[in-house]
């Protein structure tokens, strides 16, 4: 089996949990979230939503001619999307679900966006994987692996990164044009 011949997609997941909030008021949703969103080690902080990442894999070695090359590699990954849940929806005023509709959709849209990223990564690492030149020694190809691996993962956390500062940055004017679209979307 060649290197091209072993190409296939990643092996991907994706699930979601909920956590509960209640409140009756914009403050006492922001307040839930601070307190109810999941904890992340990245940050040491609560977050409103939150995906879990989770790569794995293996890669195989074919040892011929005096070479040692990748016989195929199978990049998994495995995404879980952590999400709020208001209970007490159904009794608050109408302009407060419409804000918490606002902003859970866009609590939904950040979190796949950082799984979609994770997919993105997942296909680039196999692809690399599939694509490594063979060696003289499989030793020697295992370490060029372990290597490209961890060049491949550090980009991904430097991208995950930088799209959460985007965001931050952006949130506020992201909310106010999400809500007139919102309310403009309702008027018509």
């Amino acid at each position: 089996m060649t290197a091209t011949s072993a190409a296939s997609d990643p092996q991907i997941s994706k699930t979601y949990g909920y956590f509960s909030i209640g409140g009756k008021t914009a403050e006492d949703l922001d307040k839930e979230l601070e307190n109810r969103g999941p904890f992340t080690q990245t940050t040491g902080h609560r977050h409103p939503g939150a995906t879990e990442i989770k790569f794995g894999g293996e890669v195989t070695y074919v040892e011929r001619g005096g070479k040692c090359s990748v016989g195929a590699a199978k990049v998994t990954l495995s995404t879980h999307l952590i999400l709020p849940r208001w209970s007490n929806r159904r009794r608050a005023e109408k302009d407060l679900r419409f804000i918490w509709d606002t902003l859970s959709s866009d609590i939904k849209r950040h979190e796949e966006r950082h799984a979609e990223i994770a997919r993105g990564y997942a296909r680039a690492l196999e692809k690399e994987l599939l694509g490594l030149r063979p060696e003289k020694d499989c030793d020697v190809l295992q370490k060029q692996v372990g290597a490209t691996t961890r060049r491949v993962l550090e980009a991904h956390d430097r991208d995950q990164l930088r799209f959460d500062r985007v965001e931050s940055t952006n949130f506020d004017n992201r909310m106010m044009r999400l809500l007139k679209y919102r309310m403009h979307q309702n008027d018509g």
